[in-house]
């Protein structure tokens, strides 16, 4: 097979959350192996460095013709993606969800005619949201099936896809994988800002959606026995205005402390001393993997994916025991030993299994899968 540079589309969401960010990181590493990546999105990915050579950015203007009653997304995507197609001729676009991505992708090689090999990649929301939606459920079958692979970032979203839709296809599990980015600041210099000095920092990093239940992160946090010698530190990918009441009722105010929209996660995952997640549903959990990948404990429910990412001997607990979750966070906070070991078994195991080298290798190897049997397909229809 041959192993000359590709030219790669890929099409997300641009905000902080697993799949914008596993979407950027393959994007930038495959751009590092010499292939040309072309992103779509109709804003710049927020940790998409578009100064790196062979990656390039193409902002989709939403649409807001006084025709339609609603603005629209689908087509302008589907339209620049066509025309980037025929222009350099893509070999892959690599739909981070089925809708609108993939569905625009479909369009987009009928409308270009080039017909590169469309890949769809699940992180979640397809099946767990969209999928259950009359108003999507067709649509997402029918882009999945002229999909020419599909991948799933856990076996359990896998697993969940086959119940909820109707997917005759092999999905193919490729996980997601962090390559953490040099820090700019010491541990201690973030502690300093943000006002930490020998309490035992906990972190919980995420968009903010529902399921990742913040209500159950409030009342865990509030549960704990060692919370006068602990801090939260909330990083939010969205406004954390809904969950004030809550912050107040428990009287948790000056113990939290919150940033929205940080780029440079590591510097604070390096300030931390523990991950706390109490999703209802993961798909994978990508804050969970990065947060190991530091070396810092978690403590989460044992939910979805989440098990696959810090191994199966890992403690996890019960949804929705926050009482559970916030015994195991007081053993952390009194034994430091204890949090060390757990640590280390984490980072352990997700360097071992989630490292981008691997990662990317498989995404590579299916891209030029794809391409080939495109190409066969070309010439049987010819």
């Amino acid at each position: 097979m041959s192993k000359a540079p590709l030219r790669i589309g890929i099409a997300c969401f641009p905000l902080i959350g697993g799949s914008g960010i596993l979407a950027t990181a393959l994007g930038s590493e495959l751009a590092l192996r010499g292939h040309e990546v072309h992103f779509f999105s109709y804003a710049r990915p927020v940790r998409l460095d578009v100064s790196q050579a062979r990656l390039h950015f193409h902002l989709v203007e939403v649409a807001h013709h006084t025709l339609f009653p609603c603005p629209d997304y689908t087509l302008p995507l589907a339209v620049k993606m066509a025309e980037i197609a025929s222009t350099v001729s893509l070999d892959i676009i690599h739909a981070h969800y089925a809708v609108p991505n993939a569905l625009a992708a479909v369009l987009a090689a009928q409308i270009s005619g080039v017909s590169p090999g469309i890949i769809t990649t699940l992180h979640g929301t397809d099946s767990t949201l969209l999928g259950q939606d009359p108003a999507y459920h067709s649509a997402i079958e029918y882009a999945l099936a002229r999909s020419d692979a599909i991948t799933a970032v856990s076996k359990s979203l896998r697993e969940q896809t086959r119940e909820i839709l109707k997917v005759s296809s092999n999905i193919e599990i490729i996980p997601n994988f962090f390559t953490p980015r040099p820090a700019a600041r010491t541990r201690e210099e973030v502690r300093d800002e943000l006002g930490v000095r020998d309490e035992f920092l906990i972190l919980h990093m995420s968009n903010m959606r529902p399921g990742k239940r913040i209500d159950l992160l409030l009342q865990s946090f509030a549960a704990m026995r060692t919370r006068d010698r602990t801090r939260l530190l909330i990083l939010a990918g969205e406004p954390i205005q809904p969950y004030n009441e809550m912050i107040d009722r428990l009287g948790l105010r000056k113990q939290i402390i919150i940033r929205e929209n940080e780029v440079a996660v590591e510097e604070f995952i390096s300030a931390a001393d523990a991950g706390l997640y109490t999703s209802d549903y993961e798909s994978f959990g990508l804050s969970i993997l990065e947060t190991l990948y530091f070396g810092k404990p978690v403590v989460a429910f044992d939910v979805g994916g989440i098990p696959e990412v810090t191994g199966k001997a890992y403690p996890l607990y019960p949804f929705p025991d926050v009482s559970l979750l916030a015994a195991a966070m007081d053993k952390l906070v009194e034994s430091p030993e204890l949090a060390r070991s757990l640590g280390d078994q984490g980072r352990e195991h997700v360097v071992e299994k989630f490292s981008a080298g691997t990662i990317v290798d498989r995404y590579e190897t299916l891209y030029r899968r794809v391409k080939s049997e495109t190409r066969r397909r070309k010439m049987v229809q010819a």
